[in-house]
């Protein structure tokens, strides 16, 4: 299955119990910032963005002060998993950032998707890619 499919099929699936509903945006990028797969809509990442999110899950807390930023849009940094998943909320969406042992499964939502259907969606996807050695 190529990256794109997991994106398209997985990460931009309908959602669960919500006919219709679909994350805004979804990508899966290497921990080098490598684009692997994204959606149309996924935000262009600017400069050190990834570098900060690794940053965060290797000294969990360090975004807090500043945000999580994607393409230049500021997130507060809300409550995650240290070391595995980065969430964050901006107005009525957010986004969730799973890391994998090569990858970050990214997703960004808007009304009426939920966080926790964001959520379940990116971490269910990326612990499939962890089980995978990816």
């Amino acid at each position: 299955m190529s990256w794109q499919t997991y994106v398209d099929e997985h990460l931009m699936c309908e959602i669960e119990g919500q006919p219709g509903q679909h994350l805004t945006a979804a990508a899966i990028i290497g921990h080098d910032g490598s684009v692997w797969a994204k959606s149309p809509k996924f935000p262009e990442l600017k400069g050190n963005e990834i570098a900060n999110i690794m940053k965060d899950f290797d000294e969990p807390g360090h975004l807090a002060p500043t945000g999580l930023h994607l393409g230049g849009e500021k997130y507060m940094v809300i409550q995650g998993e240290p070391g595995a998943v980065i969430r964050g909320k901006k107005g009525a969406g957010g986004a969730t950032i799973k890391k994998t042992g090569q990858a970050l499964v990214f997703g960004i939502y808007e009304e009426p998707v939920t966080p926790g259907q964001c959520n379940l969606v990116v971490e269910r996807l990326g612990d499939y890619l962890a089980d995978q050695g990816l």
